[in-house]
């Protein structure tokens, strides 16, 4: 290893490691920002879209004539190196929580391209005489444009992780369900018995909620796609040759395989996180549904002889290191977890976002730094969910019906054929002398045995029929 080289910026001169291909920018951010223990290098698909921006922007303004070929291509060429990450990642140390609206994850990415670029065009490490950071790999740029657009392509490129997982989860609800289906349990509302129902319409209900919430990220994802590249500083593209922000959005969308374009207002797109917090409110939204869910499964399956015990959720760990077989819910306790850091990340978002001051807003960094790992965390927790829970999920079909008679939901049905008043005397009844419901119906004699054996007889036809047309 040979001696550490020495940059100057305005500030003085300062060694850095000779085993970097950072300069000094990236060294200073390292130094002041030592605060979370979560690096740039941590968020590899963040890395990944700014060089993804840089490489667009090289293209971009190569082909308007104001960037050397030979500087496009190496730009271009230690861009793809990024993108692949072969063997680089130390090279982005910088904390992801930090000041200056993220100048620092830009230099970073500036400092780095350039070290290869230069070597690609055989010259040293540092040499910026030849090829400069600003000067080459930031022309026409700015870090106001660079970050958030790098952002949001970050954030639209992880989506389809998200989504994947899902609909992947949606779908084992619905199979859970269909393997299960027309078996009759006890519905319940404010944890009080209420009517029956079917198992197969408990879990459809499940695929639903996240059905929907597929639907609403897609709806809040297509806000991203505009971005503000080519506004430069504050939206006003000072320093920017004419036509830079469609063709660089042109080159970006064909580098990343997103869609994007330029924002109709630059300087407005430069100053707003609306986006973001509207994207952020959706993944709060999945992570309350979630944890409705979650709870749920851990109430249906408490127990397993002292609570409902209606289902069993797989047994993945033991439960207790001193209670003798006890098995806990612990994966959908990992959701519920997940949960609630997402909501409070979401919280978070909210507050960055609403600290915008005129034509910026500083606060980018922690607002991306939530929302990846928001995204980050559900994606890989409903993997797990889906995969070490649901799937293996059995239902206590006799445990059901056992309920569902010692139960008094039936009153609500039977409420159709005799009336509401006789319905709820012979439920007061039943309840208070610790008698079954059907027990009293047919010492009353009100009903025939066909309608009784439609009633309790364990027909799902009827009960969720009739229960249908009365809603």
């Amino acid at each position: 290893m040979g001696a550490d080289r020495i940059e100057a910026d305005l500030i003085g001169p300062l060694p850095i490691p000779s085993n970097v291909l950072y300069g000094i920018h990236t060294r200073r951010a390292e130094l002041n920002f030592d605060v979370s223990g979560l690096r740039l290098n941590d968020f590899p698909e963040l890395v990944q879209s700014m060089a993804m921006v840089k490489k667009a922007a090289a293209l971009a303004n190569a082909e308007l004539g104001v960037l050397a070929e030979d500087k496009a291509w190496a730009i271009a060429a230690a861009c793809d190196d990024v993108i692949e990450l072969n063997g680089i990642d130390d090279n982005f140390p910088i904390d992801i929580m930090q000041g200056g609206a993220g100048t620092s994850t830009n230099m970073n990415i500036n400092e780095v391209v350039t070290n290869l670029a230069l070597l690609k065009l055989g010259y040293r490490v540092g040499d910026y005489a030849h090829l400069h950071p600003n000067d080459d790999v930031n022309l026409s740029q700015s870090t106001n444009d660079v970050y958030p657009t790098a952002l949001r392509v970050t954030i639209l490129r992880a989506c389809d992780g998200l989504t994947t997982a899902q609909a992947s989860l949606r779908d084992a609800f619905r199979a859970k369900g269909k393997e299960y289906a027309g078996a009759l349990k006890v519905g319940r509302t404010q944890l009080q018995d209420a009517v029956p129902m079917t198992v197969d319409q408990e879990f459809e209900a499940f695929a639903e909620l996240i059905d929907e919430d597929i639907a609403q990220l897609l709806s809040a994802a297509r806000l991203l796609k505009e971005v503000n590249l080519g506004g430069s500083a504050i939206g006003t593209s000072i320093n920017v040759p004419a036509g830079f922000p469609n063709l660089a959005c042109t080159y970006l969308a064909e580098i990343s395989g997103v869609p994007v374009v330029p924002a109709r207002n630059l300087i407005e797109a430069t100053s707003d996180t609306g986006g973001f917090v509207s994207f952020s409110a959706v993944l709060k939204r999945i992570a309350v549904k979630l944890t409705k869910i979650c709870n749920d499964l851990r109430l249906l399956s408490s127990g397993p002889r002292g609570g409902l015990g209606e289902i069993r959720l797989p047994p993945v760990q033991a439960g207790s290191s001193i209670m003798p077989g006890k098995i806990n819910p612990v994966i959908p306790e990992m959701m519920n977890q997940i949960g609630f850091q997402v909501i409070g990340n979401d919280l978070v978002v909210t507050l960055a976002a609403s600290a915008g001051q005129l034509q910026l807003n500083a606060m980018e960094p922690v607002i991306v730094l939530n929302i990846l790992q928001s995204m980050r965390m559900l994606t890989r927790g409903m993997d797990i969910f889906k995969h070490r829970c649901v799937d293996g999920i059995e239902v206590d079909v006799d445990r059901c019906r056992a309920l569902l008679d010692q139960s008094l939901v039936l009153a609500t049905p039977l409420a159709m054929l005799i009336g509401y008043g006789k319905a709820a005397h012979l439920s007061k009844k039943a309840l208070t002398e610790k008698r079954e419901l059907r027990h009293l119906v047919e010492e009353e004699g009100i009903l025939t045995p066909r309608q009784m054996e439609e009633v309790f007889g364990g027909s799902a036809k009827f009960a969720t029929t009739l229960m249908n047309s009365a809603g």
